[in-house]
């Protein structure tokens, strides 16, 4: 594999210019990346290797309530339900007991589980950011690991977008975190966190995605200016994505910019690897950050 290097140098410590971190890590799957779609079924292999390294201190948002719920209504009845935002709603309504389920059976014994079901108002208002916060550091402190999803069963389409336009007319900045990986990197900004990790189906962002030797192992530079100077560039070799539906590797880098600027490392690997080996540097990934 010939990877393609965008690195000016070693990274250095943050916190010894400013930067303290609250969590260790915020990290994210994709609903793709967490199923077997051949067999119609969660991808347990992947899903135990996970959680057998999550621990107090990490934070962990997750896909696939959705997708989950669907696969189960199928293999329930054998058909599935009409096409439209209802069904979603109720596929993720399915899905989210069942995603929960299955978290709890794999994470560590020793620690404790906590759900948390978000919505794009969570993070469009000062007050409800705060609480977010303070909920997600006590539970570093009381050996439980969050489980972070977004709310799709109470979240109407049309709702939210009437919500978000007003929000955008009132001049905000204006968080719609339906996406993941956006609620991932939101998350992450709000908890200090010193590493963002988003699983993939891919090994990381590639100049073009359908040639694999053109992964980009590494985006750094020595200041915000330059590092997102350097992610603008890398942005305009993205195109497409790698399944229909998906916002695919420019609205990630979109979403990680902002984390990314204020120190916090981002990764982007392939779900199959270890977390550990992902952040150790021993697979092929993509690694975004300060130096």
């Amino acid at each position: 594999m010939h990877g393609i290097c965008y690195n000016t140098g070693q990274r250095s410590n943050w916190s010894e210019h400013g930067m303290l971190y609250d969590i260790d890590l915020v990290g994210k799957i994709g609903s793709m990346a967490l199923i077997r779609p051949e067999d119609y079924d969660i991808n347990y292999n992947i899903l135990s290797r996970i959680c057998a390294e999550l621990r107090p201190g990490m934070v962990w948002v997750t896909s696939g309530a959705t997708e989950i719920g669907r696969l189960d209504h199928m293999k329930r009845t054998g058909k599935e339900l009409p096409p439209g935002e209802e069904s979603k709603a109720d596929y993720a309504s399915q899905g989210q007991a069942i995603l929960m389920a299955n978290y709890r059976q794999f994470l560590r014994p020793e620690y404790g589980m906590r759900q948390l079901l978000v919505e794009h108002q969570h993070f469009n208002d000062a007050e409800k950011r705060e609480h977010i916060r303070r909920l997600l550091l006590r539970a570093a402190e009381q050996q439980t690991i969050p489980i972070v999803n977004y709310n799709d069963p109470v979240s109407d389409e049309e709702n939210r977008k009437m919500e978000l336009a007003a929000l955008r007319e009132s001049g905000q900045g204006v968080h719609e975190c339906v996406d993941n990986d956006e609620t991932a990197a939101v998350i992450a900004g709000i908890v200090r966190a010193r590493t963002l990790l988003i699983l993939t189906s891919t090994e990381g962002i590639y100049l073009d995605h359908k040639d694999p030797s053109t992964l980009v192992e590494k985006v750094s530079a020595a200041s915000p200016d330059l590092l997102e100077k350097k992610i603008r560039d890398l942005q305009s070799h993205c195109h497409g994505a790698s399944r229909a539906g998906a916002n695919g590797a420019y609205a990630k880098l979109e979403y990680v910019l902002g984390t990314a600027l204020k120190g916090t490392t981002v990764c982007i690997g392939h779900a199959r690897h270890r977390l550990s080996d992902i952040l150790s540097g021993a697979v092929p990934h993509t690694r975004i950050g300060l130096c």
